[in-house]
């Protein structure tokens, strides 16, 4: 394929506005068949980088608090079979419990981890649902943005390794940011209880 044909078919994409990108990130929550890496860098390449990034980084969020918020309104019944069936998953499960945010940010921050599975996985704890949904699209973002980034001008990314020190500081950014609303928002809960 050469440059000219993969701009037509840019063209084309992006002819159909910002829906298809924003719905296709949300589903591969729902289908992990669907290559999200390729959908973000799509957006990107289609709609430059940040219309690009912030149409899949919604797309992401949306989708993977959807499956959350499902698997927590449906969920009880399959959190007691897990357990029945995987007892080791009670450790897990506690794990992500505990650490709250942390967990859900690493969790997701990476492209390679399976969006689907921290969603019902985060829907089967007692995680907050303000916890999950901040620390997931603070981690998506940073995932998104690094994808989207790469996606926008690849030959310059693998040109200039330094940019990979700016993701970085990003993601420890975000994760700080991160927690620091969380605990803000469990001390105002701790406030109103007492």
């Amino acid at each position: 394929m050469e440059m000219g044909d993969l701009q037509i078919i840019l063209d084309q994409y992006r002819a159909f506005g910002p829906l298809p990108g924003i719905v296709l990130a949300l589903l591969e929550t729902f289908f992990p068949v669907l290559p999200l890496i390729p959908i973000v860098m799509a957006n990107a390449m289609a709609f430059g980088l940040w219309e690009g990034f912030f149409y899949s980084w919604i797309g992401v969020g949306l989708g993977q608090s959807l499956l959350f918020l499902l698997v927590r309104l449906l969920g009880h019944r399959l959190r007691d079979r897990m357990m029945k069936k995987y007892p080791d998953s009670r450790r897990f499960l506690r794990w992500v419990e505990q650490k709250g945010f942390t967990s859900i940010f690493i969790l997701c921050a990476f492209p390679f981890s399976p969006s689907t599975t921290v969603a019902v996985v985060g829907g089967l704890t007692t995680i907050s649902i303000r916890t999950f949904i901040l620390a997931t699209f603070a981690s998506k973002g940073v995932m998104v943005f690094i994808l989207s980034y790469i996606g926008h001008d690849l030959p310059t990314w693998l040109e200039h390794p330094w940019k990979f020190v700016v993701v970085a500081i990003v993601m420890v950014g975000l994760w700080y940011g991160g927690k620091w609303v969380e605990k803000r928002g469990d001390r105002q809960t701790l406030e109103k209880a007492a």
